[in-house]
């Protein structure tokens, strides 16, 4: 369920604050009313435009990336470290938060990432759905651990970053035969920059969580990184459920299945607000973007 995820990038948040990202104090400015306020740096590039989006868009139902909040996906597999092949697991939870960003209401995931047995990294990603049905990654903020020890943070949102642009996470008519389309970009010292192109549609396939019909089937790449490739298989109403790899260059290898899919109670959302508030509070990497928002009812 990760955006792109096909490397980790690793920030000291005393280089972000040199790279005016992070905000001293965390001190956010808001414009009066609640009107949303323009991001500092352009948000072109890969036809977004906020004007596509609707007051619902943290509202994600396409087919094949549904979204419901309090539903958590857990993949389990293994992936390559150097010549060791290491346990890999990782946890997706769509939660109930919200967050504006570029004057886009998105959706906030929150995706753990564990390597035999221990945390590596904390993510909170930022999805919106525009009117068309089209999902979109507008950023994301990443938290690298070393067992239970944080090793620093690597945050980027379009509008807040120079240079950085919103991607397509999956297209509302995936078709075979279309053209490779941008997942999103952060430019350097991010170094995130994740294409994708569909290449088979109509599949089967069966993995702990069921067998699944219908199978759209997407390879993920870098352009800078000819010969390697994740491929990821959706199944409608569900989401991602098996991904693998191919090329002679994919240096992670990654084999995942989808395990099991939970509908999280109330009191398991209620600790995942608070870790991805946490999160935010410990990072204050959002400048002047507005802060995390919580439903005005918690999901029952």
């Amino acid at each position: 369920m990760k955006a792109g995820g096909r490397h980790r990038a690793v920030l000291a948040l005393g280089a972000l604050l040199v790279a005016g990202l992070l905000s001293p104090g965390g001190a956010r400015s808001q414009p009066a009313g609640g009107a949303c306020a323009p991001p500092p740096f352009s948000t072109d590039g890969n036809g977004f435009d906020p004007a596509d989006f609707g007051p619902d868009s943290n509202v994600i139902d396409n087919r094949f990336l549904p979204l419901e909040p309090g539903t958590r996906w857990v993949h389990r597999g293994s992936s390559l470290e150097g010549r060791r092949r290491v346990r890999h697991r990782v946890v997706f939870t769509a939660t109930d938060l919200t967050k504006e960003v570029a004057c886009v209401r998105t959706l906030v995931g929150w995706d753990r990432d564990f390597v035999d047995g221990e945390l590596v990294e904390k993510e909170l990603i930022f999805l919106a759905q525009d009117l068309e049905g089209n999902v979109w990654h507008l950023g994301q903020y990443a938290e690298i651990y070393d067992g239970e020890q944080f090793d620093g943070a690597a945050p980027w949102l379009v509008g807040y970053l120079q240079g950085a642009r919103a991607g397509v996470l999956m297209p509302a008519d995936p078709r075979v035969g279309t053209p490779a389309y941008s997942e999103g970009y952060a430019p350097p010292p991010y170094f995130w920059d994740d294409h994708a192109r569909v290449i088979a549609r109509g599949r089967e396939t069966c993995v702990p969580a069921g067998c699944f019909e219908h199978v759209l089937v997407i390879e993920e790449f870098e352009p800078t990184k000819p010969g390697a490739f994740q491929i990821k298989f959706y199944a409608p109403g569900v989401g991602p459920v098996r991904t693998g790899w191919r090329g002679p260059n994919e240096e992670e290898q990654e084999v995942l299945v989808l395990a099991e899919v939970q509908r999280l109670d109330e009191a398991a959302m209620a600790r995942v607000r608070a870790e991805a508030l946490a999160m935010e509070a410990r990072g204050t990497v959002y400048g002047l973007t507005a802060p995390l928002e919580a439903p005005a009812s918690p999901t029952g």
